[in-house]
């Protein structure tokens, strides 16, 4: 069985995205795992065939500096389709469609991997996916679409696009309760959308208990320092940075402080050179040229090692999606920073998916307000693992169970 497999992946210029990474990885295990070989669409061809041990082929290509913006995107997507089709607007033989469209024909399933990408703030992304489903619905190979975020800003044209692909998909995965809501209202058919937890939670999983206890606070043999795992997004909404930064800073000096943690930070989106900072490492410094307490840089590598970074932790920190994923699959106490409406509903899904409710906005961390919550979150630590452990082996059964309706539907 050959798959498609569409993810934002690709390291640009030096720049790793964890989280787009990770969701295109877990994908990539789980249809091996059920005798699949992978054709990925990535920004980068040869860096993903190389990183992943995949093949690779470029994507359609809906950016707005190539494209002109949403009526260059609207005729790209025509002439790809068109073309297919054997009328008006051929594309010429070096456009990279046409590898798109070969991998297609000769794959037997298309799947759209996991992501928060299907939403008007990013259209290049709705025409991408959209462009692939119908090229899979010309050649009539069957097509999932799992673990997304939907909107929740989706509005006109896109709305349009993002209906007539999951219209289009066999299975549709949403990972969070709003998502599902938004693709009820958008009139897909009830049957093929499922609620499931994001695609990357279980990434190189062990069920080992996690760190951070009360047991491992006071310390024994050769076990590692406590630490509380920081992972900032260089997207702070409406706030002011240097506010926001130094907002940060006077909670962690409290919270490392009180629970004896070390502060240690880690970028999903940076360059994967230690010796630059790029991403969301600029935010990092900021925080850390405003600390009082000890801290120190994890460096940027795989989706993997920023797994077991979170799970790892006493206690998590973050304002980014997967971090948050990684660390409560792994019982780790974590407080979301939500600072929109899009990060608010896809922290509060990725807490609520193992009963954690620790998101504060932007607005109550400049307010002082997030301090209490982060205190509360580390108080409740037994809680909180107690919880994960009743609820570890449901949602993993769960999870393997959709990773086997996925293969199911991708083999027709």
């Amino acid at each position: 069985m050959r798959i498609v497999t569409i993810g934002d992946v690709g390291v640009l210029d030096g720049m790793v995205h964890i989280g787009d990474e990770a969701m295109f990885h877990e994908a990539t295990v789980q249809l091996r795992a059920r005798g699949a070989l992978i054709t990925g669409v990535s920004s980068n061809p040869a860096e993903t065939a190389e990183r992943y041990g995949v093949d690779a082929v470029p994507a359609i290509g809906f950016h707005p500096a190539t494209t002109g913006g949403r009526l260059g995107q609207r005729e790209r997507r025509a002439r790809v389709l068109s073309a297919i089709d054997g009328g008006a607007g051929h594309l010429p033989q070096d456009d990279p469609a046409w590898q798109v469209v070969e991998a297609v024909r000769e794959a037997d399933g298309v799947l759209v991997a996991g992501g928060g990408n299907m939403a008007s703030l990013w259209p290049m992304h709705v025409y991408e996916r959209n462009t692939l489903g119908l090229i899979a619905r010309r050649f009539d190979k069957p097509l999932v679409v799992s673990g997304q975020t939907i909107g929740p800003v989706l509005e006109g044209e896109d709305r349009e696009l993002v209906t007539e692909l999951l219209d289009a998909a066999a299975l549709v995965g949403l990972r969070e309760g709003a998502s599902l809501e938004l693709v009820r209202t958008l009139g897909v058919d009830p049957a093929t959308a499922v609620g499931t937890v994001d695609d990357a939670s279980f990434l190189g999983f062990d069920a080992a208990p996690p760190a951070g206890g009360a047991a491992d606070v006071a310390g024994s043999a050769g076990a590692p320092a406590p630490y509380l795992a920081v992972s900032l997004s260089a997207h702070v909404g409406d706030a002011d940075r240097a506010a926001f930064a130094t907002a940060v800073a006077r909670l962690l000096d409290r919270v490392a402080g009180e629970a004896g943690l070390e502060v240690v930070f880690l970028a999903h989106w940076a360059s994967l050179d230690p010796t630059e900072e790029r991403g969301d490492s600029l935010l990092h410094r900021a925080v850390l040229d405003r600390l009082t307490v000890p801290a120190r840089v994890e460096p940027t590598t795989d989706s993997p090692a920023a797994a077991r970074f979170a799970r790892g932790a006493a206690l998590h920190l973050t304002s980014r999606y997967h971090p948050a994923v990684f660390a409560v699959a792994g019982g780790v106490p974590t407080v979301g920073l939500a600072v929109d409406d899009y990060t608010t509903i896809k922290l509060t899904g990725a807490l609520g998916n193992f009963g954690q409710t620790s998101v504060v906005t932007a607005a109550q961390l400049l307010a002082g307000e997030a301090d209490a919550v982060a205190l509360a979150a580390w108080a409740g630590r037994d809680t909180v693992r107690t919880a994960w452990a009743e609820r570890l082996d449901g949602t993993r059964a769960a999870s393997a169970a959709w990773w086997d309706r996925v293969a199911g539907a991708l083999r027709g």
